[in-house]
């Protein structure tokens, strides 16, 4: 797995800070590494023009124009704005290995990448919108 490197400096919180920044959702998402169920997430159906980024920290993760409907129930994209924004992690958890997506910056849980995504990188970055705040531009 490649690790992402740092776009900035290195956010780091204590458990109690991120409780009081975050939604109960976002905290369950970025910091205990669960997951939304399909189709809830407020971002899945978003098609504005803008930037996600990082609930947690702010970091900018990935650009509208590479978002696709890929059916999945997340919102989908064939790749982060910038390669260091992310980081991946081998997932072996539910007896499936799959790869994590965490945010470089916080190390908040993201989502997950799959292979299965559309040309010109062949990839499915599926995000939980819980990880993620949107900005218009």
């Amino acid at each position: 797995m490649t690790q992402g490197s740092e776009t900035s400096a290195k956010v780091e919180r204590t458990d109690a800070e991120w409780r009081a920044l975050l939604t109960p959702e976002q905290y369950n998402v970025l910091r205990q590494k669960g997951t939304e169920r399909p189709y809830t997430g407020a971002l899945t159906q978003n098609h504005e023009t803008g930037e996600y980024m990082c609930a947690g920290c702010g970091a900018v993760l990935f650009a509208s124009d590479a978002k696709f409907e890929s059916g999945c129930g997340w919102p989908s994209f064939y790749i982060p704005k910038d390669s260091k924004a992310i980081a991946e992690h081998e997932d072996v958890s539910f007896g499936m290995r799959r790869v994590e997506v965490t945010c470089a910056r916080c190390g908040g849980h993201l989502g997950h990448v799959f292979p299965d995504g559309p040309k010109p990188t062949g990839l499915r970055y599926c995000i939980n919108s819980a990880s993620l705040t949107f900005e218009h531009k």
